[in-house]
């Protein structure tokens, strides 16, 4: 399960409004990259795939592959703003250890 408090919602459908598909899914993923070894993606998509998983929070479809589902389950995505500005902050149950970017972890064992 993924749940997006109602800041975060606010702010994926501000994003997705400038989107030019408004059918587009919201996709959030994990690749391969960043300090810890993991970093969070996040998309707008057109495309649904037939395995994907798809969650419903705040009034957001969620998108996610079945094969990356280990790493974000449990996940809460925020958006808050502060003097730097705007960003979505990951709140991962997974994660074992975050960067201070805040975008990269390493999964728990």
């Amino acid at each position: 399960m993924i749940h997006l408090n109602k800041p975060a919602a606010i702010e994926v459908m501000r994003l997705k409004s400038k989107h030019p598909n408004p059918n587009a899914l919201f996709r959030l993923g994990v690749e391969s990259s960043g300090c810890c070894g993991l970093s969070y993606t996040m998309a707008f998509d057109e495309t649904l795939n037939p395995d994907d998983l798809v969650y419903e929070s705040e009034g957001i479809q969620v998108a996610i592959n079945p094969e990356q589902l280990k790493y974000v389950n449990g996940l809460t995505l925020d958006y808050s703003e502060d003097l730097m500005g705007g960003g979505f902050r990951f709140h991962n149950p997974n994660a074992s250890q975050n960067c201070s970017c805040g975008n990269s972890f390493s999964l728990r064992e």
